[in-house]
């Protein structure tokens, strides 16, 4: 089995810093001598070592000899397809030159990212003050319930008549319940947070009381609901810790779009869609 392999994506940014490459005025003095030069064109050694330690995550010169033999095999390949592709004009085919674009937009977004973000570190205060944020926001609730999901608000009716008569919710979950995950435990869902639920769901489980059964059927995305709540609790929020890394994200990525809301701001743009 072949130790390199070119991914499509990796496959068209290689294309283009290929193509880059081969449009570089031949007198143009070459900082570090090419590992190959394939009909012409050089490949340097900067995409040989990225390819390298995308495929490996270690330096070319932490690979074996053959492994290395391998990895430039792979990206002379690579460089010869891409030039029968650009002489075939596969370049400007199908959905390539958006490819090419994309990849070339969201490497660009990336790189920008991380040179902004530089000198802008989430600090201990911001990450702190974004965990209280995150923490007051997260419901701190959780149901325990059993459900009925029937296919139409007639027969959720007729459930909830049979309820009414003595009829046993979990002889009757079992017995018409759509729901196949919970059917055979009688309806019980076990406890859950309001948010892993739909909307209408939680809703209708917070106008109830422990022991209450929904009046009315209650229509979601999946049918109609007879829901009856059993009993409900508090949640401990996660400590600070166990979030730290997400929080840290989440104060870069709020610093970056302020930047790129500056941008925006700033910039003429027309829409025309």
């Amino acid at each position: 089995m072949k130790m390199f392999r070119i991914a499509l994506p990796c496959a068209l940014l290689l294309l283009a810093a290929c193509n880059q490459q081969g449009n570089k005025s031949a007198a143009a003095p070459a900082a570090v001598k090419p590992v190959a030069t394939v009909n012409g064109v050089p490949v340097s050694r900067e995409v040989f070592e990225f390819f390298v330690k995308g495929g490996t995550g270690k330096a070319s010169a932490d690979l074996t000899p053959e492994q290395r033999d391998q990895a430039l095999d792979a990206l002379v390949r690579a460089e010869l397809v891409a030039q029968q592709a650009t002489k075939d004009g596969i370049d400007k085919k199908g959905d390539v030159p958006q490819q090419l674009e994309f990849f070339r937009l969201q490497i660009l977004e990336q790189a920008a990212a991380l040179s902004y973000l530089k000198d802008r570190k989430a600090t201990d205060a911001e990450t702190k003050a974004e965990y209280d944020s995150v923490i007051a926001a997260a419901p701190r609730i959780e149901y325990h319930a059993h459900h009925i999901l029937l296919k139409s608000k007639e027969e959720a009716d007729a459930v909830l008549a049979s309820l009414k008569k003595g009829k046993k919710f979990e002889a009757l979950a079992t017995a018409q319940s759509a729901d196949t995950g919970s059917k055979s435990n009688g309806g019980d869902l076990g406890w859950f947070s309001p948010s892993s639920v739909v909307k209408e769901f939680s809703a209708a489980l917070a106008q109830l009381k422990k022991g209450q059964t929904t009046e009315a059927p209650v229509k979601s995305e999946f049918g109609w609901h007879v829901i009856r709540l059993d009993d409900t609790r508090e949640t401990k929020p996660p400590a600070f810790d166990t979030l730290k890394d997400r929080l840290v994200q989440r104060v870069e990525g709020k610093k970056f779009k302020d930047y790129e809301d500056g941008l925006v701001k700033a910039a003429k743009i027309e829409k025309t869609l």
